[in-house]
């Protein structure tokens, strides 16, 4: 009888741990965990967790069914996959509840099943597996052997350079050559141009100042007899007339 016992709480650590990793794995919020025993026949733990939306709870879901698979438990039934707001996952001796914070705060779960919460190892470091550091291919030669090869292709490099450095370097001077002459063009171009608006400016006909100045004069003469003329005109209009 004792065995059994053991053997059942076993069972229940378990897979409680199975589905914490899986609710940890995709970064579940506030995870809490209730003894129900005492509770409930149909099953001995309620876990309860948020996810931030829809895509999340629903993700949170798939990762508790395969950690609880990988565990070696059966096949959890999921409810609720349609909304994502509110999904159980009915892993037999556990139901976990993963939900909204809103729809967690509005049912209460806690306050429902709270009675005698677990003390829960959250964010425990899974180990790393241990690889071998490769070993590098040079370690293989002999140091002295090293040595010379990278003499040689030192000298090599020196005395020889290749293609793509002579045409790096005869790609720069070309580039500084055109860049130089650009720059003396336009030296050579800024005092021509203003030599040419001068000559252009001093080019005006005399005539057409003559005639602007006419026009000008002509315009203010003519807006003194245009007001004595407007006057008249408003005068007839207002004198009455005669029977």
């Amino acid at each position: 009888m004792t065995t059994t016992s053991a053997a059942k709480k076993n069972d229940i650590q378990k897979l409680q741990r199975a589905i914490v990793d899986g609710l940890e794995d995709v970064k579940a919020q506030d995870i809490v965990v209730f003894d129900t025993e005492d509770l409930s026949a149909l099953f001995e733990r309620v876990v309860v967790a948020s996810g931030t939306s829809n895509r999340q709870t629903k993700a949170l879901a798939s990762s508790v069914s395969d950690a609880v698979r990988k565990a070696g438990f059966q096949k959890p039934r999921l409810e609720g996959e349609a909304n994502g707001e509110w999904i159980i996952v009915d892993c037999g001796q556990a139901v976990v509840h993963v939900m909204q914070p809103s729809f967690r705060a509005y049912y209460n779960l806690e306050e429902l099943w709270g009675e005698k919460p677990v003390r829960l190892k959250l964010g425990v470091a899974k180990p790393a597996p241990v690889t071998k550091a490769p070993v590098a291919a040079s370690a293989a030669k002999p140091a002295t052997t090293l040595r010379r090869s990278n003499a040689a292709k030192i000298g090599v490099a020196e005395a020889f350079p290749s293609r793509a450095q002579v045409a790096k370097t005869a790609a720069a001077h070309a580039a500084a050559a055109k860049r130089d002459a650009g720059k003396a063009a336009t030296a050579k171009a800024t005092p021509a141009k203003t030599a040419a608006r001068k000559s252009a400016t001093s080019a005006t006909p005399i005539t057409k100042v003559v005639v602007a100045l006419k026009k000008t004069v002509a315009k203010k003469a003519a807006t003194p007899a245009k007001k004595v003329a407007a006057k008249k005109v408003a005068a007839k209009k207002s004198a009455p007339r005669q029977a």
